[in-house]
């Protein structure tokens, strides 16, 4: 009669340490999520984008506007992570009347360090003007902001050219390693 009792006590103290264990693995596990996370946004703030033409919330020199020679600025890229392997670019102005305002969309861009002045780094999507190329800052009023976005991805895209900035976007959906963002400033003189 005593050894049933501590049968179903022995049991017992099984069981507790068994949810013990159960629920300090299930702890473990969602540090180790977190800290993976955390690392990868750590990632994500590590890549830079900059101009030599312009800093970050200054002014955009006219020369990359419609009233300029409407080409596109240089830009820097650093600090890409090793397992990109090709770059996309956005830029858009989110002050337009109508809504954002996509002025270029480039993608399958190698994996470099910096896009040259006029230059055609990758292969180029569809903005609002309906065109495939670089539309520089052409406000209608007052000022404007310009973000030119850079995503590192880990695949390359290799899609035809034309593609619109929403489609990119859903493309690159689970494929961004990186990102960064230059924000310029442009208001036209009347």
């Amino acid at each position: 009669m005593v050894w049933v009792p501590l049968i179903f006590k022995n049991r017992l103290r099984e069981k507790r340490d068994d949810m013990k264990n159960l629920a300090v693995s299930i702890v473990m596990l969602l540090v180790t999520c977190c800290l993976v996370c955390a690392d990868n946004k750590k990632e994500e703030s590590l890549m830079r984008i900059a101009s030599p033409a312009f800093g970050h919330n200054v002014g955009i020199p006219k020369k990359y506007t419609c009233d300029g020679g409407d080409i596109n600025p240089p830009l820097e890229i650093s600090d890409v992570p090793a397992n990109a392997r090709s770059l996309a670019l956005i830029v858009d102005d989110p002050d337009a009347p109508m809504g954002i305002w996509v002025h270029w969309v480039v993608y399958d861009i190698p994996v470099v360090s910096r896009i040259d002045e006029n230059n055609v780094p990758g292969i180029q999507g569809a903005n609002d003007f309906g065109r495939q190329d670089y539309g520089g800052p052409c406000p209608p009023s007052g000022r404007h902001r310009y973000f030119f976005k850079v995503y590192a991805l880990d695949i390359k895209l290799n899609v035809q050219e034309g593609v619109a900035k929403q489609d990119l976007e859903k493309m690159m959906e689970g494929h961004i390693v990186a990102k960064a963002e230059l924000v310029g400033l442009y208001e036209r003189k009347r």
